[in-house]
């Protein structure tokens, strides 16, 4: 096979082989063009939701090309944004009542930054700084990854990066450190957002701290008249159990971020979700007040088309008794690895399991990931870990014997790994 001219995301192409092309998608699977079905075990990096080409949202696909492609939102609406703004207020944590939309995850997090600015800003506050956990992930635009985790994935830019202040992952179930940090930053009264991956740090290794570490850190940002900003691309659409994981917390956050589910991993969409307070410190007839931010996409038709499809499917299927179903294969696999030597930290939040396989290399870097990779693709698996770090996060029609077979394999791999390390 000749090499492709892509340039491929997080691909070392002087290590990998050429490419492998899936000629189509169903349910749970990818189907490559040599018919070998893949589970996709990680809903191809955490986007598909209900599974591959749901019917409902491929006939919405279908049924918006007839009437619409892209029109300029900022000078016209249309009735799959509208349609798709009101179910998302419906299905937040109370209190979000605007809705603002842009195309990735990143770009989510990024408007939602700068509504936090914005919004003292034009409230005449001087709040500029804006602090993260550390190991949290955000995104790969400049600004995300200025809010994300330093390291190996952005030592080259490091130039254009800006400065946040950290807070100590909450190790602790109570995590006192991160709150004492939190609290001392907080008095400085410069602090204008908390940036915050509710529950787990997906890309930062999937750790989980307690929901009521995130309540209190809400309850540190209300009395020092800071804001919250849940970054839930990853938690939300029900990964951690819940629609949104700041549900958990019994909390509503001044912004939240939302993308990959939100089509059911369709088609690309995001959306910025903020309290009335925050849009109507942007809303004046001063122009300098307006909230500049836009993109070429902003809420294409029909990727909200099939965003609102989405959401019928949450009203209308037994979405969360399927996700209960993974929970509960979840649980049954990993006690049997909660005693087994080859493995440590093992975890989970809803629909999203890990473990750290032992090896004295680990982090993002260390050779076994790529090399488990390669194992669980020769057995129609699609894992990738994160370095020595091992998750499942699969969609939600994956059956239970599935979600058994993928644990079998992970089996394997460790020690056929661990015995090629000996």
């Amino acid at each position: 096979m000749n090499r492709s001219t892509i340039w491929h995301p997080f691909t070392q192409h002087a290590l990998e082989p050429p490419m492998a092309r899936i000629a189509s998608t169903d349910g749970a699977y990818l189907i490559d063009e040599a018919g070998d079905r893949i589970l996709d075990a990680i809903s191809s990096w955490w986007v598909i939701t209900h599974g591959h080409r749901h019917p409902k949202i491929m006939a919405a696909i279908r049924d918006a090309t007839e009437a619409y492609d892209q029109i300029i939102f900022a000078e016209f609406s249309h009735a799959p944004a509208e349609r798709l703004a009101e179910g998302l207020l419906e299905f937040a944590p109370p209190g979000l009542k605007h809705v603002f939309y842009s195309d990735s995850g990143s770009t989510a997090v990024e408007v939602a930054v700068k509504m936090a600015l914005g919004y003292f800003h034009n409230r005449h506050e001087l709040r500029d700084r804006v602090v993260v956990i550390e190991g949290s992930y955000h995104g790969d635009t400049i600004g995300t990854m200025s809010m994300g985790d330093r390291g190996v994935f952005n030592a080259a830019y490091e130039p254009l990066l800006f400065g946040v202040d950290r807070l100590p992952f909450p190790e602790a179930v109570s995590g006192q450190e991160t709150l004492y940090r939190f609290e001392g930053l907080c008095r400085t009264g410069r602090v204008a957002a908390l940036l915050i991956e509710p529950l787990v740090l997906g890309a930062g290794g999937m750790r989980i701290y307690e929901a009521g570490v995130l309540a209190a850190l809400k309850g540190i940002a209300e009395r020092n008249g800071c804001l919250l900003i849940a970054d839930e691309v990853m938690t939300g659409w029900g990964r951690t159990g819940t629609m949104f994981a700041s549900e958990q917390a019994g909390i509503t956050p001044d912004i939240l971020c939302t993308s990959k589910g939100l089509t059911g991993g369709a088609v690309p969409l995001a959306a910025t979700l903020a309290t009335a307070e925050i849009f109507e410190a942007h809303l004046s007839t001063d122009r300098r007040k307006t909230f500049f931010h836009s993109s070429s996409y902003t809420a294409n038709p029909i990727a909200c088309a099939a965003a609102v499809a989405n959401l019928d499917i949450w009203r209308n299927e037994p979405v969360l008794g399927r996700i209960r179903g993974i929970e509960t294969a979840h649980r049954r696999n990993l006690a049997r690895y909660s005693a087994d030597a080859r493995f440590a930290h093992v975890r989970q939040a809803g629909t999203i399991a890990a473990l750290n396989l032992v090896v004295p290399e680990d982090g993002y870097l260390a050779e076994v990931g790529p090399r488990m990779r390669r194992l669980f693709r020769e057995r129609g698996l699609l894992i990738r870990p994160l370095g020595n770090v091992l998750y499942l996060m699969p969609p939600y029609c994956v059956t239970s014997q599935e979600i058994d077979d993928a644990y079998e394999a992970i089996d394997e791999v460790a020690s056929l790994v661990l015995k090629d390390a000996a």
